[in-house]
């Protein structure tokens, strides 16, 4: 076998990340986005070490465990790959994904508890981020998410399962707006262009709803008649702010040179687990409103009472799992390198009546360095690359009881984890929790004791 070869062959398993896996003569095959029990033909990358990465080019027979009535977009859309397996067995995969990767490592631990999940497996998102583009070059204008295996194609997602129909009503207005317009989307290889992205955020308890129109400066337009269409929308949610982003940086990420605001306010209000939060346009917040209240719940519950103890909340966000420990703590302190999050989380607070809760815009890394208070009690939800080496060791000087730590990545997770075990930690429990139905992702908590 060697690279550019065409296989088939039957998928036996998957790994966490959205990998999985067959055998050739003897070799191990690794494809992404792939079900066991589908036959495939892939085309080889790259061999080596009887390990070849392939692509999946067409899959010759569903899986007998594919039957499950999947979105439109299904297949072609680069999201929800797993839609057509049962919910029971998406949880049961990805909970034996990420036990697979503790047992595989040097990790000791006392109890895993089954995965927890989502309360509802569509329209559960609360954020949606869609991209301008076309389906094909030179094609007509699209609005949605990059096709799967593809860079630059961009589909319409107007019936996408996991939004609301709120979420669909607005796209289409917006796509079909630009449409009759004429207005070209901002193209990556050339730096031309004006349409980038469209953001849409809504509250599962308030209903309130933020839309968000990121453009270049490339054009300078009315968009006032655009602001009266989704204001004059039937809708279930109430739109409350509509905003409009410019972008002229070269990567293709949503950030902001400028906000403007075209109608109403910046950010919207929601609540979970009794608390308020405001959250503004680039505000970081679970984007599974139901499911992060059991998140929060599983993180308490590992918490335990922290009655007169000091609680460090490290790469904190806007505070959320700090402010839902702070009732019964004696003090919170947050860190979090986003400035924007942080004023998030110090207004949240103050919303709430918590007056036990400092946050510190900053780097964990260098931010511990230079706390005097010692923590009874640290919670870490770092980003998905984990913590950095030296952080890390900072936090364990502080020789914390109990920390608790959340991760949306098992694989730094579990790197992370083997450190602290080296310092004296001990694994006690851990529990998955799924937030994002039809997707590779999970979260997982995990207890560790000095």
């Amino acid at each position: 076998m060697k690279r550019k070869d065409m296989i088939e062959f039957t998928i036996e398993g998957s790994e966490f990340g959205g990998k999985a896996y067959g055998y050739v003569e003897g070799i191990k095959i690794v494809v992404k986005h792939g079900i066991k029990g589908q036959r495939v033909r892939a085309a080889v990358k790259k061999i080596r070490n009887k390990v070849a990465e392939g692509r999946i080019l067409e899959i010759i027979e569903r899986s007998p465990l594919e039957d499950q009535e999947t979105c439109i977009h299904f297949g072609n859309c680069g999201g929800c790959f797993q839609q057509s397996l049962a919910y029971e067995m998406q949880l049961e995969e990805k909970d034996h994904q990420v036990k697979s990767l503790f047992d595989n490592s040097d990790i000791q631990y006392n109890e895993w508890l089954p995965i927890g999940e989502s309360p509802i497996a569509y329209e559960y998102r609360n954020k949606m981020e869609f991209t301008f583009g076309d389906e094909e070059k030179g094609g007509e204008l699209t609005l949605g998410m990059h096709k799967r295996g593809k860079h630059h194609d961009v589909v319409t997602v107007d019936q996408c399962l996991i939004m609301d129909e709120d979420y669909r009503m607005i796209l289409k207005t917006i796509l079909s707006y630009f449409k009759k317009k004429k207005i070209p989307q901002y193209r990556t290889r050339g730096h031309e262009g004006y349409l980038r992205h469209l953001v849409i955020r809504k509250a599962s308890y308030t209903g309130e709803i933020l839309v968000n129109l990121v453009t270049t400066t490339q054009l300078q337009l009315d968009l006032s008649d655009l602001v009266m269409s989704l204001q004059s929308l039937s809708i279930k949610g109430q739109i409350v702010g509509i905003l409009h982003t410019l972008n002229d940086n070269i990567a293709d990420t949503v950030q902001s040179d400028e906000t403007r605001i075209l109608f109403g306010r910046d950010y919207i209000n929601e609540k979970l687990l009794g608390l308020s939060f405001k959250i503004s346009a680039f505000s970081f917040f679970q984007t599974n409103t139901l499911a992060a209240e059991k998140l929060y719940t599983i993180v308490r519950e590992f918490v335990g009472n922290p009655h007169k103890q000091v609680v460090f909340d490290l790469f904190c966000g806007t505070g959320t799992i700090g402010q839902i420990v702070a009732p019964t703590a004696e003090k919170v302190i947050g860190i979090e390198i986003v400035e924007d999050a942080v004023m998030s989380a110090r207004e949240n607070a103050a919303l709430n009546g918590l007056n036990n809760c400092e946050f510190i815009a900053g780097d964990v890394r260098e931010e511990v360095k230079k706390l005097k208070v010692r923590p009874d009690i640290i919670v870490l939800d770092p980003p998905r690359a984990g913590i950095h080496p030296q952080a890390l060791k900072d936090i364990m000087d502080f020789n914390s009881p109990k920390i608790i730590y959340v991760s949306c990545n098992p694989k730094t997770l579990v790197r992370d984890i083997e450190e602290l075990q080296k310092a004296g930690y001990g694994v006690q429990r851990v529990r998955c929790m799924d937030m994002f139905p039809h997707t590779v992702h999970v979260e997982t908590v995990v207890l560790l004791t000095k």
